[in-house]
């Protein structure tokens, strides 16, 4: 089951990285953030009241609260390298957040079998080397580096969090849901003071009713990524699900593949292959 809701988790994290990367090179970075989130929030506001998952508050809400105002400082550094691109720049180092729940699963008393370490080692060299990385250029170049550190310390740091803000099904709907408040209230505040200094707040011709469905995607693909990796989580070592679950940005290079008609590099098509052999030897180990 680990290994399931993990790899699904990274089939959704990858697509919705490359919708928010899109979208961010056609509206600003802290617009994509807030709109999408603010989607997610109502309809997960809606399964809270249709499930009754408000009967399941308690202290562990904090750690969505927590997760909450990470999340957003995380995805807008995320889609601004997303935007600056290429995606090869930012998609391999993305992958340095599975770090934080690996180390705290190893300081938790985790110990995986010598098939899992393997698994771990593999998985991680193939997806970086799946993102074809190129670090060396223009200063844009160094910027999106920066700026992708910072997601990854953010989305692992709300990998551990969201792990631990609820123990049932109905009681991680109401954590997601607080989660995407906080994320909207955070990254809204920072839009306001944006639009306060200059900055625009929508595309120039505005944003489209057509493109609300893109926005929702990204929103919602993102809430989903969040709970299947806490239900892979805490039904497993978090060693392996985190591992398994950084396998987004594979997704995201094969999405740049087929939809942007980006060439995969001999590296990228090797490192895919060894993305695969970890991910088998984490699944048996």
């Amino acid at each position: 089951m680990t290994a399931l809701f993990a790899l699904a988790t990274s089939l959704l994290w990858g697509l919705a990285d490359f919708g928010g990367g899109l979208l961010t090179r056609r509206a600003p970075a802290l617009t994509v953030v807030v709109v999408s989130q603010s989607i997610a929030a109502v309809v997960l506001g809606g399964v809270v009241v249709a499930t009754g998952a408000w009967s399941e508050a308690g202290p562990r809400l904090w750690f969505a609260v927590a997760a909450g105002l990470v999340g957003p400082v995380a995805l807008l550094s995320f889609y601004k390298a997303l935007a600056l691109g290429p995606m090869g720049v930012v998609s391999p180092l993305a992958t340095l957040s599975v770090a934080v729940p690996v180390s705290v699963g190893l300081l938790l008393g985790e110990r995986p079998e010598w098939t899992q370490a393997a698994g771990i080692a593999v998985a991680v060299v193939g997806v970086v080397l799946a993102g074809g990385p190129q670090v060396r250029g223009a200063a844009v170049q160094r910027q999106a580096v920066l700026l992708t550190l910072v997601a990854a310390l953010g989305f692992g740091t709300v990998f551990v969090l969201i792990a631990e803000a609820s123990t049932t099904v109905t009681g991680l709907f109401l954590a997601l849901f607080v989660q995407r408040v906080i994320n909207v209230l955070t990254g809204g505040a920072a839009l306001y003071a944006a639009v306060r200094r200059g900055a625009p707040a929508l595309p120039e011709r505005g944003l489209p009713w057509n493109v609300l469905p893109a926005y929702a995607f990204v929103g919602l693909a993102d809430v989903a990524a969040n709970g299947t990796y806490a239900i892979a989580a805490q039904h497993g070592p978090v060693t392996v699900a985190a591992v398994l679950a950084s396998l987004y940005p594979v997704v995201t290079s094969l999405a740049a593949r087929g939809f942007l008609r980006e060439r995969l590099r001999a590296v990228q098509a090797a490192g895919a292959g060894l993305a695969l052999v970890g991910t088998l030897l984490l699944a048996t180990g």
